[in-house]
């Protein structure tokens, strides 16, 4: 079961507002509570600009406190050019780097993850801005209240080029670590596929951020503008997983987890929409403002979609092609032929395999789990999608709630929570290697190629929702 929203470490380095210049520290705020530290910095020498962007942050997770951090350099020229990049995310013990350079219109990458490093080659988006140039385009649109405009802005930790829309919004007194300033109110959104996300930020005329909010799981992330001593003063315990747990309106016996469960999710608040898909197991309506979720332990066919190409690809996070990683699929499903039976076997194989089952690894890779059997939920799923993969056989990762009697102390709640599919018998068919197996127990809220940045988006709906009501309907309700 997933603890730290790893989205948001992710999230701070994209800045599409950067310091015109100098060098400014900011102090990170999860709640209200300080959790750690944000420094950005642009250098210019002769015709290149360097703007670099570093954050450290820690959280709690059950009374273990957990570091992470990440940082993203980036070369442009004068004029905004795109020239290189570097981007370093350390999740514990993890630690992935990419290392991008463009030429013309193509993008040559390599990227370090697991002891292993890879070589690509890619196109570069047509139109696709770092730091530098995105500062330049938010200098063409005056400061008045009602403009906009609209970029491409290049991520090098997913990538991935995201449309940014700038809304420009009335001037507000803003109280800062140093003081109260006057400031006008941007409004940003991050154009992410299926989840855009909404960064707020305050800025004066020379486009300096002095403040910045984005939502987090239902929490909200801050960051403050101040001296370099308040940015790194001791942070403050917060465990903020213990915010994302949905209350269940009443226990749920095992003899209704194994059959058919509808639930009932309410919005609590109206400020985005809820989107829920259907699966080959989960199908969803919606009654006035209500999603209804009907949830069956056994899959039907024809719903859900059908695999796709990338779907039996090997990626950054499940390295199914890994001659490691092949060797132990193969040994786990010796003998066996048939592509359920295999799956199975490499469900009963995971579950044992990864022997500390432990909280404290950030996210890992396939192929960083087969060298480290340790991790929780995520190192479950993508292990056992890659492992299916290297059999032939499409999987994606699942990220959702999962039912349990008793968690952290708190009873009969729904948690975080990954697992995967595997398209078997022209159906999406969910196992879960975390837990005992698959059941009516689990609500999917998105699935994916196990890259965290998307993984992490599907929990966009934690502590915007509640769950209202829960009916157990019987075997034959999906049918």
């Amino acid at each position: 079961m997933r603890r730290i929203p790893l989205f948001l470490l992710m999230l701070v380095p994209m800045l599409a507002l950067a310091r015109p210049s100098g060098h400014q520290w900011y102090s990170v705020l999860l709640d209200g509570r300080k959790i750690g530290s944000f420094e950005s910095e642009r250098r210019v020498r002769g015709d290149t600009v360097t703007t670099r962007q570093r954050l450290d942050i820690e959280f709690d997770r059950a009374g273990t406190r957990i570091t992470m951090g990440s940082s993203e350099s980036s070369e442009e020229t004068r004029a905004g050019k795109p020239l290189a990049f570097t981007s370093v995310a350390k999740l514990s013990s993890n630690e992935t780097r990419i290392e991008g350079r463009v030429d013309g219109d193509r993008l040559k990458v390599s990227i370090s993850n697991g002891g292993a490093t890879e070589q690509r080659e890619l196109a570069w988006p047509e139109g696709a801005l770092l730091a530098e140039g995105l500062r330049l385009a938010s200098l063409r649109t005056p400061l008045t209240e009602g403009g906009e405009h609209r970029e491409l802005s290049f991520q090098p930790s997913s990538l991935a080029a995201i449309d940014v829309a700038t809304t420009i919004g009335a001037r507000e007194r803003i109280e800062l670590p140093g003081g109260t300033k006057s400031l006008v109110r941007v409004e940003q959104v991050f154009d992410f596929a299926g989840a855009p996300v909404l960064n707020t930020a305050w800025i004066d005329e020379e486009r300096d951020v002095y403040k910045l909010t984005m939502p987090a799981i239902g929490v909200e992330l801050t960051l403050l503008a101040c001296d370099k001593a308040c940015a790194n003063a001791p942070n403050q315990r917060s465990d903020v997983f213990e915010r994302t747990l949905m209350p269940s309106p009443r226990a749920l016996g095992n003899s209704e987890l194994s059959t058919t469960l509808r639930y009932t999710i309410s919005p609590r608040n109206h400020d985005a929409p809820m989107n829920i898909p259907d699966t080959s197991e989960q199908s969803v309506r919606r009654s006035g403002e209500d999603l209804i979720v009907e949830v069956h332990r056994d899959a039907r066919a024809g719903v859900g979609g059908t695999p796709l190409p990338a779907d039996t690809m090997p990626n950054d996070w499940l390295q199914s092609t890994a001659p490691d990683l092949v060797a132990l699929a193969a040994k786990a499903t010796t003998g066996i032929d048939d592509d359920f039976e295999r799956m199975q076997a490499l469900e009963s194989f995971v579950r044992t395999f990864i022997s500390n089952k432990t909280l404290g690894v950030g996210y890992a890779s396939a192929l960083q789990v087969v060298r480290k059997p340790e991790g929780d939920c995520t190192e479950h799923a993508v292990l056992l999608a890659a492992m299916g993969r290297s059999l032939g056989i499409a999987t994606r990762v699942v990220d959702g709630l999962v039912y349990t009697p008793r968690f952290d102390g708190v009873e009969h709640v729904f948690v975080p929570h990954a697992w995967m599919q595997a398209w078997i018998n022209d159906r999406w068919q969910s196992f879960d290697a975390a837990l005992t197996g698959f059941d009516a127990g689990h609500i999917a809220f998105s699935s994916g190629d196990g890259d965290p940045w998307r993984f992490y988006q599907g929990l966009d709906l934690l502590g915007r929702t509640r769950l209202k009501q829960v009916e157990a309907l019987g075997p034959a309700s999906l049918q």
